[in-house]
């Protein structure tokens, strides 16, 4: 059966939970659109979330990576198109470490786009009543850092894996009290628009395979 490895983030920034592991956790072991999800989580840490992350595809040998981060203050489901080669960390990441203007891989291309089907996902997400969009930034600190390392990854001659992006998602309500006026979504949402990106990055991914028989 192939493998899907979608990863979530512990709490960072004073936070006592990462929306992300939350919901992501709740995927472990399903089976979607006949992908088995392997989930796993990547530490917010420069660095030691890319070497995670690695181990990780080494390990489970998917077919698709999607990750999933916090973005306290967006107010829908953000689905990034780009990762640029810089660290510039507004606060320290859990480890102390914050970096300013550094490359996160030396001599490495400027940005990276996701593989992702972003507008079908997006436009999907819509269709089913789910704020969703497409970003254009995946900032400069830990989310940013993970994707344009999953996208260096993929680059690879020899990496396996057919996709891979990353995804933002609102603070949960529970952190949303502590920050008046800031937008939440529930676990209930963000599960259920993480399910159907799967499973639309999937039947796209078919679709496609699918096509290219039909033309050799």
């Amino acid at each position: 059966m192939r493998k899907v490895l979608v990863t979530g983030f512990d709490p960072f920034g004073g936070e006592r939970v990462n929306p992300s592991w939350e919901v992501v956790k709740l995927l472990g072991d399903l089976e979607l659109s006949g992908a088995q999800i392997v989930v796993r989580q990547l530490p917010c840490v420069f660095g030691k979330a890319i070497d995670a992350l690695n181990a990780a595809i080494d390990e489970v040998h998917p077919e698709m990576v999607l990750c999933v981060g916090q973005a306290g203050g967006r107010s829908d489901f953000s689905v990034e198109r780009v990762a640029i080669n810089i660290d510039d960390a507004r606060i320290p990441d859990n480890e102390g470490n914050e970096p300013v203007d550094a490359p996160i891989v030396a001599d490495g291309p400027a940005a990276y786009f996701s593989s992702l089907p972003i507008k079908t996902i997006v436009n999907g997400l819509r269709e089913s009543g789910i704020p969703a969009s497409v970003s254009q930034t995946a900032g400069t600190y830990v989310c940013n850092h993970v994707m344009y390392g999953l996208m260096h990854r993929l680059a690879h001659p020899s990496c396996s894996v057919v996709k891979g992006g990353f995804i933002h998602i609102p603070y949960l309500p529970e952190q949303a009290v502590k920050h008046p006026g800031e937008p939440s979504m529930s676990v209930h949402t963000v599960l259920n628009a993480l399910e159907l990106t799967i499973a639309i990055a999937l039947h796209t991914e078919q679709d496609l395979r699918i096509a290219e028989g039909a033309t050799h």
